[in-house]
């Protein structure tokens, strides 16, 4: 079967890691199926969205490459409707749930509620101090039809409630499996507030249904709603999508990923210089691994073995050191290509030494940014002390004619490409020659690298190259002479 998947945030903030391993296991369920997967932005809560959410959580899929096929889309750097299931914003779709709304309170399903704020948090606080499960007491279920109506013409403030219903649902979870619930314990829920935006509970029922949702993924605290769903489902005769509620994602302490122990937008990672290959096999395989026997997964895989299953049902803690190490192997495993685009994207010319110079240094580094800041340590010689060129108990004398020697060499083997061969060669003259090896590449190294710390004095002749390591060296022996 084709899946029909959704990812339906609010925009309350930039995208949370969690939203997005959510899109992304809904994103790989719906192309493991050649589905479709559909962005849907849930703003009926006006007081909690904020300016910029909507284009916060849009770019941030598309920089993971988690590319909807409907929904709210950036065309031509607008944002843009696209599909036959529009509008996919909840609130350009106000009239829709109101009629829903209307059709539930004349089947009798749904009822007016005009009790104010103030009555309903006595209610609650009587219901906490007699220990008992706080809800609505169902004090407007009362009132006789010529009672509503004569309170709606007198424009009191109101809301609608679903009716619940006598008996108990079971929720058939894909990774829960069967979750049985009383409807004793349901609370008739508000599903069309006082300022005519529906709730969550109504919202999401209705627009599943119209945009032919086969699947619905979302996080584990949506679990105790999902019967009032499925009421809902069946008073308005509809066939309930299957449901699959993923767990939390936990702190190292085991509390609730949050912001008060560090960032949790994905968005921050990918602007810390995470690669977006990284941060989704990252974010996939969080309480969920497909094979078991490893850690690393092309998208293509992820793909091919995505398996709702086998996801765990227990909370996954958010290991950022796990992290650092995914991002370290995608950037040695990087083509000249990718790091060309790296550099660019950090600000870095991508020259043949620039690029060389990423291909020696990704494996020493963590990031894109920690990598293009080591490379920008060798496209440019900086100044240093002469005496960092003396080996040990050696001497400048001795460095010079070291550096004399290796120019020499350099000179008459300007071929470096083959930097293995390369390397090969001038240890195996270095050998015949019978020169001390830290006597010739320490200086050798200073001299090309102007500092301690850095790649092989191999490596560096082979991403400067023949011509700059001779310039480098030359440098180093007028510094020695001077």
């Amino acid at each position: 079967m084709q899946e029909r998947t959704r990812f339906a945030p609010s925009p309350t903030g930039m995208l949370h890691i969690g939203g997005a391993r959510t899109a992304l296991w809904a994103y790989l369920l719906a192309k493991q199926t050649d589905g479709t997967f559909v962005l849907r932005i849930e703003d009926t809560d006006q007081a909690r969205s904020v300016e910029g959410g909507i284009e916060n959580i849009v770019d941030t899929l598309d920089r993971l490459g988690i590319h909807p096929d409907e929904g709210v889309l950036r065309v031509d750097g607008q944002l843009t409707d696209v599909g036959p299931y529009g509008p996919y914003q909840q609130s350009k779709r106000l009239g829709v749930y109101t009629k829903f709304a209307q059709q539930l309170l004349q089947q009798k399903d749904a009822y007016y509620c005009f009790c104010s704020r103030e009555r309903l948090d006595e209610v609650r606080k009587a219901q906490q101090a007699r220990k008992e499960q706080p809800k609505y007491d169902r004090h407007c279920l009362t009132l006789t039809d010529a009672e509503v109506e004569e309170r709606l013409k007198a424009s009191e403030p109101h809301v609608v409630r679903m009716k619940v219903p006598e008996g108990k649902s079971t929720v058939s979870d894909l990774i829960r499996g069967d979750v049985t619930f009383d409807h004793k314990e349901v609370d008739d829920q508000v599903i069309l507030k006082s300022d005519g935006f529906p709730t969550y509970h109504l919202a999401v029922v209705v627009d599943d249904h119209h945009m032919n949702i086969t699947t619905v993924i979302r996080g584990e605290e949506w679990l105790p709603s999902t019967p009032k769903h499925q009421i809902l489902y069946k008073m308005l005769g509809w066939e309930e999508p299957t449901f699959a509620h993923v767990p939390l994602l936990l702190n190292a302490d085991k509390s609730k990923l949050s912001k008060r122990q560090g960032d949790v937008a994905a968005e921050a990672y990918l602007e810390k210089g995470y690669l977006p290959d990284a941060l989704v096999n990252f974010i996939a395989t969080l309480g969920y691994n497909p094979t078991g026997d490893r850690e690393l997964y092309s998208r293509q895989e992820l793909i091919e073995l995505f398996n709702l299953n086998k996801v765990k049902k227990s909370g996954a803690v958010v290991n950022f050191e796990k992290l650092d190490w995914m991002n370290k192997q995608y950037l040695q495993a990087a083509t000249p290509e990718a790091l060309t685009t790296i550099l660019t994207s950090q600000g870095v010319e991508p020259t043949q030494t620039a690029v060389r110079l990423a291909q020696v240094e990704a494996s020493r580094a963590t990031t894109t940014i920690g990598l293009a800041e080591r490379v920008t340590q060798f496209t440019t010689l900086p100044d240093y002390d002469k005496a960092l060129l003396v080996w040990k108990k050696a001497d400048a004398h001795d460095a010079r004619n070291m550096l004399l020697a290796a120019r020499d060499y350099v000179a008459a083997h300007p071929q470096v490409d083959d930097l293995a061969a390369w390397e090969t060669s001038m240890k195996e003259w270095i050998q015949e020659q019978g020169i001390g090896t830290g006597n010739i590449l320490w200086p050798m190294r200073i001299a090309l690298a102007g500092q301690k710390v850095s790649p092989s004095p191999f490596e560096l002749v082979w991403a400067l190259g023949a011509e700059e390591a001779q310039k480098r060296i030359t440098h180093a022996i007028a510094l020695l002479e001077g």
